[in-house]
C-alpha cells in the first residue's frame, strides 16, 4: 500500500510540473499534495481494518463450523442414545408382559389349589363318616409279589362289592415274615401292595385316587415268625374297604355336612 501511495504521489507532482509555467511554488505543492496524503492515508487504514475484520469474520466462521460439527455430533449421539432408550423400553414391555402372563398363570394355579384344598377339606371333614364294610387278606408265597390265582379270585370278590359304591375308599397294607434283612423286606412288602393295587386298577377299574398303599415290611405280624404255618400269614397284603353310603352305614352323611 505504501508503494502506491509514493506512486500517486509522484505522478501528481509530475503532472503538477507539466501543467504549470515552471513557477510553482513549494508552497503550493504542499498545500495541495498534503490533503492528498491525507486522503491516501485514511485509505490505508480503512483497508487494513476491512482486512482486520475479514480476518476476525474467518475466525468466527470457522468456530460457527466447529460448533456446527459438535452440534451435529452430539446430535448423532442423541439419536443413538433415544435408539437404546427405544429398545430397553421394547425389552421392558416385551418382560412386563411376559410378567403378566405368569401373574395370570399364578392366579390360575391358585384358584385350582384353592378348589382342591376345598374339596379335600370337604373330604376330611367327612372321615369319620367313612365305615369298614369288607376287609381281607392275599398271601404270597415266600419272597414273591406276584399275585396267584386264589388271590385274584379273592380280589374279584372284594371288587364285585366295591362296584356300587358312591362314597368308598381302599386301603391296602403290605406285609412281610421275618426272614431276611428288614430293608429287603419293606421293599418286598411295597411291591406286594402295588401288585394289589395294580390289579384293581387295571382288572376293576378301581380309580386310583380311590386306593391308598403302604409298605410295612415284617413289623405287625399276625403269626408266630418261628413257624412255617407263622410265617405263610405274614406274608400278606390286607385290603379294607371304607365306605360312606348312607345304606351301608347308616349315618346321615350329607345332612351332617351341611349343617359344618
Amino acid at each position: 500500500m505504501t508503494v502506491v501511495r509514493l506512486s500517486a504521489i509522484a505522478g501528481l507532482a509530475a503532472a503538477l510540473a507539466f501543467t504549470s509555467t515552471g513557477c510553482a511554488t513549494k508552497k503550493y505543492l504542499r498545500n495541495t499534495i498534503s490533503p492528498l496524503e491525507s486522503r491516501i492515508g485514511q485509505l490505508e487504514n480503512t483497508s487494513k481494518e476491512t482486512e482486520k475484520s475479514v480476518n476476525n469474520l474467518e475466525q468466527n466462521l470457522s468456530r460457527t463450523d466447529e460448533r456446527a460439527r459438535g452440534a451435529e455430533s452430539r446430535a448423532s449421539q442423541a439419536a443413538e442414545a433415544a435408539q437404546a432408550a427405544d429398545a430397553r423400553a421394547m425389552k421392558s414391555g416385551e418382560a412386563a408382559e411376559a410378567a403378566n402372563r405368569t401373574a395370570v398363570s399364578a392366579s390360575q394355579a391358585t384358584e385350582q389349589v384353592g378348589k382342591r384344598a376345598s374339596e379335600l377339606d370337604n373330604r376330611l371333614r367327612a372321615i369319620d363318616d367313612y365305615a369298614v364294610i369288607s376287609e381281607g387278606n392275599v398271601l404270597f408265597p415266600f419272597n414273591k409279589s406276584e399275585l396267584d390265582d386264589e388271590a385274584k379270585q379273592s380280589l374279584d370278590a372284594m371288587a364285585a362289592k366295591v362296584q356300587p359304591l358312591k362314597r368308598f375308599v381302599i386301603e391296602i397294607q403290605g406285609f412281610t415274615d421275618q426272614v431276611g434283612a428288614p430293608d429287603y423286606n419293606l421293599s418286598l412288602s411295597q411291591q406286594r401292595a402295588s401288585a394289589v393295587q395294580r390289579y384293581l386298577i387295571m382288572q376293576h377299574k378301581v380309580p386310583l385316587h380311590r386306593i391308598t398303599i403302604l409298605g410295612v415290611g415284617e413289623d405287625a405280624p399276625v403269626a408266630d415268625n418261628k413257624t412255617r404255618d407263622g410265617r405263610k400269614q405274614n406274608r400278606r397284603v390286607e385290603v379294607r374297604v371304607y365306605s360312606a353310603d348312607e345304606a351301608l352305614t347308616g349315618k346321615k352323611v350329607e345332612a351332617r355336612l351341611n349343617t359344618q
